[in-house]
């Protein structure tokens, strides 16, 4: 089948979130407050982040992510509180999608402010088994720096599978020095 053609939910829901697709007005402020709250951690994880984007770059961000959902290139979903309201938490995807295998790369971002609730780690459970079970995905992959203690914690709670550590083998967020960088995986 034409990934075009798949049943692709705008909204997942867990107990305590909801995930949903960027595409309302307003998401670039709520998005762009909490990177701002969190630029210290997202910069030395994450080269998107080397420079505190503007508003409009936020923007344009999450226009692209809405384009390549709607391609079925990536499925990036914003997460809030569902007791809170619009608590905005972070974003997690599906990405790096290959529809022949089929597989895919999950990755993740919180607003420092809610680190440690375990809602990230809830919100890529629902996200892992959401490409598990609904798209049949036979393999899903975290990868994470591996001095990213915080990121690693996520999938070993969840039980993904622990496969090495490619060393020397991507440049630090910041592009001074080369990482390792650590796998982890869940089959179908």
């Amino acid at each position: 089948m034409n990934p075009l053609l798949s049943d692709i939910p705008l909204q997942l829901e867990t107990e305590r979130l909801i995930l949903r697709a960027p595409l309302q007005t307003g998401d670039e402020e709520i998005v762009h407050q909490a990177i701002r709250d969190s630029f210290c951690e997202l910069k030395a994880w994450l080269s998107l982040f080397q420079e505190l984007p503007t508003v409009e770059e936020t923007e344009i961000l999450l226009k692209n992510a809405h384009i390549n959902f709607l391609k079925r290139e990536s499925f990036r979903y914003l997460i809030f509180d569902k007791g809170g309201g619009k608590d905005f938490i972070g974003t997690t995807s599906l990405h790096g999608i290959d529809w022949d295998i089929p597989k895919c790369e999950t990755g993740y971002w919180i607003n420092t402010k809610y680190s440690g609730n375990g809602y990230m780690t809830e919100a890529v459970k629902e996200l892992a088994n959401f490409g598990l079970n609904h798209l049949a995905f036979k393999r899903i992959e975290i990868r994470c720096e591996s001095r990213n203690f915080k990121s690693q914690f996520i999938p070993e709670k969840l039980g993904f599978e622990f496969e090495g550590t490619l060393r020397n083998e991507a440049l630090s967020a910041d592009g001074s020095k080369l990482t390792d960088t650590c796998i982890y995986s869940k089959v179908n």
